[in-house]
């Protein structure tokens, strides 16, 4: 495999499983150095351990995204370990099933503060760090001629449209969605590029237990709701981690430093917008 992020340094958020995980080691395949920030310590150690196997550097970093706090001492950790950050993936997330006049303010917070409030302030800290890596001369000059860091952002095909039984998780991914505009305009002085990933129907733990949820909702046997999804997928098959992973390392390589502020559904043709 091309090594297309030889020498750079990653964090990845929720990337002790499933997709981050999968995200984690296409980047170290790739050549990048990973941090794993993840909220649980024992599958963070557990991926730590497995990119290591690959020859690159690698550290955990138990962290709640919801709090601003964690953030910035996991941004000057990596900082004080590998000197600079090149690359921000921010995958972690949850999602709650349940009709909209069942949410509650907890489940509405829960979700909110780990999908939305923790990718922008992610984005805000480690976006500070990047500018912070721009030559001084390049900075005063408005404009710079190279990508100076990639950030890519989770969103979901829920973003792209309204979900009766996900609201929180619907609203969260779609304002997602907006905040990665919002970032690429922020951040294009610097030649930052800032993009967004919309993943389909990937069989995942979270995957798993929103087809526990939906099935407990409508009355249907476990895998049906799962089917249901796969169903109407064009090319008749679910997304697998790898597949997403490879979308996320082509925008995280210089192949993609004239694409920002976009969103790239990643979900085999279920949504096409």
């Amino acid at each position: 495999m091309e090594l297309r992020l030889s020498g750079r340094v990653a964090i990845v958020t929720g990337s002790g499983q499933g997709i981050g995980k999968a995200v984690a080691m296409r980047l170290a395949r790739e050549g990048a150095d990973i941090v794993v920030a993840e909220i649980n310590r024992e599958t963070a150690v557990a991926t730590v351990r497995e990119i290591q196997t690959l020859g690159r550097r690698a550290q955990a970093h138990p962290v709640d995204v919801g709090c601003p706090a964690e953030i910035q001492l996991l941004v000057d950790r990596t900082v004080g370990q590998f000197g600079c950050i090149d690359i921000l993936v921010n995958v972690a997330g949850i999602a709650k099933t349940q009709s909209f006049l069942e949410m509650t303010e907890d489940v509405w917070d829960r979700v909110v503060d780990t999908n939305l409030k923790g990718t922008v302030f992610c984005m805000q800290a480690v976006g500070r760090q990047m500018i912070r890596q721009v030559p001084p001369e390049v900075a005063a000059q408005g404009r710079a001629g190279r990508s100076y860091g990639k950030i890519v952002n989770f969103s979901s095909i829920s973003g792209r449209h309204g979900r009766s039984v996900q609201m929180a998780y619907a609203a969260s991914k779609a304002a997602i969605i907006s905040a990665t505009q919002s970032a690429a305009l922020a951040f294009s002085p610097y030649n930052i590029n800032v993009n967004a990933v919309c993943p389909g129907v990937v069989p995942t733990p979270m995957w798993e237990q929103i087809d526990r949820d939906r099935s407990r909702l409508m009355g249907a046997k476990p895998g049906e709701a799962l089917k249901a999804f796969i169903d109407k997928v064009p090319l008749q098959r679910a997304g697998s981690p790898e597949d997403v992973a490879g979308a996320v390392a082509f925008l995280c390589s210089a192949d993609a430093d004239y694409i920002t502020g976009q969103t790239l559904n990643v979900d085999g043709g279920f949504e096409m917008n």
